[in-house]
């Protein structure tokens, strides 16, 4: 049967985050032929609305307040309930992001439904769909499948390929919503994580852990990632020696990443660490020790010291990218 599905888009510094194309991609997947309608909350959001729609969202509703600028729990939850209540979906799919992760279960809660969360794949369409997400830090998969009710579940960045962006046509229209009651006003932002690529979104990771010795010791592991088009992460030891912000942690109470390309540079490989990026699909390791524990999980292990590894290989990208 046809459904009728909401997506959560959402926008991040002045552009609309991946996630929220790989949320309609899967959106798609399960509305069985049924409506995927986009949802974007904030101050200034309308224009969106055609981008979301270019991939593959069938229209979209803009709920616009001035105490969305930033989010807060109390403010996007009135504005998507709002959105719940006009609509009257039959799934809703987030992103499962730091927004998502908070904002998912209140609305589960308020709408008294279950909730899958931080799925990475979905096997089969429609009524038949089995969402796949990781438990045990990643030591294994569970398989669910709702029987009845609303559909809700987030998706893990970066596991749902988007669909093709093409010219769509489809109807943006805007929906007044009161915010009022809130406990938490966001008065000022003060961003402490790197610029640059979104970590949680990034398909090439390049990460230090304490073998990079200083915070002077990630400024080769930057060239690389910036070369690859990548980003910097970080083991909870590097963040814990303050060589790094903890805004780049990677792990079990850090980010959940799961890039094509891992690059793991001075890392041991800590179980809680391995539960941050151990679903990564290509990882490579680099540490002098050749008993650590993170060639266990990786791909492809090279036995030295980062500060000479992590330099050739820059200069062999650059050469390969040269020549292409």
């Amino acid at each position: 049967m046809s459904k009728k599905v909401l997506v959560l888009g959402e926008t991040r510094e002045g552009a609309l985050r991946n996630v929220s194309f790989e949320a309609i991609a899967a959106a798609k997947k399960v509305s069985d032929g049924g409506e995927v309608v986009g949802v974007l909350i904030g101050d200034s959001v309308t224009d969106f609305g055609a981008e979301l729609i270019n991939n593959g969202a069938d229209r979209v509703v803009v709920v616009e307040h001035p105490h969305l600028k930033s989010y807060t729990s109390d403010g996007y939850g009135q504005a998507f309930m709002a959105v719940v209540e006009e609509e009257n979906p039959d799934g809703i799919v987030f992103g499962h992001t730091a927004v998502g992760k908070d904002l998912s279960p209140k609305i589960a809660s308020k709408l008294k439904s279950g909730l899958i969360s931080d799925v990475t794949d979905i096997d089969g369409e429609g009524d038949d769909a089995v969402f796949i997400r990781p438990i045990y830090s990643g030591k294994a998969f569970e398989k669910v499948k709702m029987k009845d009710g609303l559909l809700f579940f987030t998706i893990r960045p970066n596991n749902i390929t988007p669909l093709e962006r093409e010219e769509r046509s489809g109807d943006v229209s805007s929906l007044s919503v009161d915010i009022t009651n809130l406990r938490t006003i966001v008065q000022n932002v003060v961003r402490k994580s790197a610029e640059g690529v979104d970590l949680s979104e990034a398909k090439v990771i390049v990460a230090g852990g304490r073998g990079v010795k200083s915070s002077e010791g990630f400024e080769p592991l930057q060239q690389l990632a910036d070369l690859l088009g990548g980003a910097v992460g970080a083991s909870r030891g590097a963040c814990d020696a303050d060589y790094c912000d903890y805004s780049l942690q990677i792990g079990q109470t850090g980010k959940v990443v799961t890039p094509d390309l891992y690059i793991a540079a001075g890392i041991s490989g800590a179980i809680q660490h391995l539960a941050g990026m151990s679903n990564s699909k290509v990882i490579v390791a680099i540490n002098k020790d050749p008993e650590a524990n993170i060639f266990k999980v990786a791909d492809y292990g090279i036995v030295g010291d980062l500060f000479e590894v992590i330099p050739l290989l820059t200069e062999e990208f650059k050469k390969v990218m040269q020549t292409n």
